[in-house]
């Protein structure tokens, strides 16, 4: 599976922005999803997490901010960010899992200025 990561960009603190992740191939439906970010200077973190039957996990960090959903018809998951703080800023990947591999998108750079 491909995967092609999109919504990025600058807003302000207090702002809200939609991240979209599509999938290429088939039996996206059967994928576990995440999204994740690397600040600069920072390693990797796990924002959040859709399972193919729709369960979700989120960070403390975006827990009540962020909400990750999945439309498998499009092959496309998302993540709604509102309320964004600057410490939001990072490059956000998406990634797919199933039976133990992982596959990754590149990133889309978020930029939340103060």
């Amino acid at each position: 599976v491909q995967l092609q990561a999109s919504g990025g960009g600058l807003v302000q603190a207090g702002g809200s922005l939609r991240l979209s992740c599509e999938a290429s191939g088939n039996m996206f439906g059967n994928y576990a999803l995440a999204w994740y970010r690397q600040a600069p200077g920072n390693q990797r973190e796990l924002v959040a997490t859709i399972t193919n039957r729709g369960s979700t996990h989120y960070a403390d960090s975006v827990k009540g901010r962020f909400t990750v959903s999945r439309d498998n018809a499009k092959n496309t998951m998302y993540l709604q960010m509102n309320s964004l703080k600057p410490e939001d800023t990072a490059v956000y990947y998406c990634s797919a899992g199933l039976w133990g591999t992982d596959y990754w998108g590149q990133g889309t750079l978020v930029t939340v200025s103060s």
